[in-house]
């Protein structure tokens, strides 16, 4: 069967980035400008003010697009702005339905601060098609999907929920920040709309805060971008840089995280102080089958429970080297974190509560031998 198209690794390195016309430098050139000379009132080269439209931003946004097999792509200062102009897309008295196990930072912008302007929200297994049936209202206009879910690791069947959807006349948006494009690529399935962190897997060093928004379709682009210039939560050049700069190895990255973490998963399900084990790849894991078919390898989050309960959690969690704890995840080194007083602990006392007997890894780039090393020691 002949291959159509460049493959992802190619279009992360060149898709919007042709050598420099004026001096064929390889590497597009860092646009620092604000503003930008006008030949006359209303004629200018496609950029007047620098929150409005920069070249080093456009070049990112040309980038995460095709890799995401988009129409268009708009970038942001975090994950949190291009969600939260993603849910600026619904109006007061109308709602939507979100998975019951999402980043604490989510919940918190739908539950605490969308429910003070009127939109109503439900939140219900994904996983269980009758539980999103029954949730839909005559106001539902969204769903928001987290495939793997943080931090349980769940799997969601975008197409299945997609069509459902879809006959009922809203729209699915896809966190793609656990998978990246690389691994997964919602639109195929029928997102409307896919959001990343690109703080995490895309940049990939823990250096710069990002986010961005794909999509097909030219009304939510448009809304986007008119959100995006209105509002001004744009990324700075430099940053929009250093995700362009960390997007060029993100494939290589993510094979070496994944295979790692399916070790690591390995390690601990075996391990007598674990309770259990979330990680997809496993064969004895709930969602390792669907995740066989969306995904081209199961990612690089790991998540457990101790037998020995929150104490024993906190304790390994103090108690390791190689993993820092840290929160955030998807950079070159490999951290661990209490998700109940951590990342999640916004949601404390609500339905998507986390279970306080529950870490979270993120698998890094360091010998696989160190981590399980590293982590045998903390559990001992």
């Amino acid at each position: 069967m002949t291959k159509q198209g460049p493959g992802f690794e190619t279009l992360a390195v060149h898709a919007g980035q042709d050598p420099d016309p004026a001096t064929g430098a390889v590497v597009p050139p860092l646009h620092l400008a604000t503003t930008y000379a006008q030949e006359g009132v209303g004629r200018h080269k496609g950029y007047e003010y620098s929150r409005t439209g920069n070249p080093t931003r456009a070049t990112l946004e040309t980038t995460l697009a095709t890799l995401e097999g988009a129409e268009h792509g708009v970038a942001f200062a975090s994950g949190m702005a291009a969600e939260d102009a993603v849910l600026r897309s619904l109006s007061p008295g109308e709602h939507l339905v979100v998975g019951d196990d999402v980043y604490g930072g989510t919940w918190r912008l739908i539950a605490r601060v969308l429910e003070r302007y009127g939109i109503e929200h439900s939140a219900v297994d994904l996983r269980d098609r009758d539980a999103l049936s029954d949730a839909w209202t005559s106001a539902t206009r969204l769903v928001w999907i987290e495939t793997p879910t943080n931090p349980l690791l769940r799997i969601v069947d975008i197409e299945g929920v997609c069509e459902l959807a879809h006959r009922r006349g809203g729209r699915v948006v896809v966190d793609n920040t656990f998978a990246t494009p690389y691994l997964q690529q919602p639109i195929r399935f029928g997102a409307d709309v896919v959001v990343h962190s690109a703080t995490k897997y895309l940049g990939g060093h823990s250096d710069v805060v990002g986010g961005a928004a794909l999509t097909d379709d030219k009304e939510m682009a448009a809304h986007l971008r008119f959100i995006q210039n209105a509002a001004g939560a744009v990324p700075s050049p430099f940053d929009c840089y250093l995700v362009q700069r960390g997007l060029k190895t993100l494939a290589v990255r993510m094979d070496r995280q994944c295979a790692s973490a399916m070790a690591v998963a390995e390690f601990l399900a075996a391990h007598p102080a674990v309770a259990s084990v979330r990680y997809p790849g496993l064969s004895s894991d709930e969602g390792h089958a669907l995740a066989a078919r969306q995904m081209r390898a199961f990612g690089a989050m790991v998540s457990f429970t101790l037998e020995g309960g929150e104490q024993q959690a906190l304790e390994v969690a103090a108690r390791t080297g190689v993993f820092t704890l840290a929160e955030s995840l998807g950079a070159v080194e490999s951290l661990i974190e209490h998700p109940a007083r951590m990342t999640h602990l916004s949601v404390a006392g609500s339905l998507l509560e986390v279970d306080p007997s529950l870490l979270r890894l993120s698998v890094g780039l360091e010998t696989l031998d160190d981590l399980v090393a590293d982590l045998s020691r903390a559990l001992s």
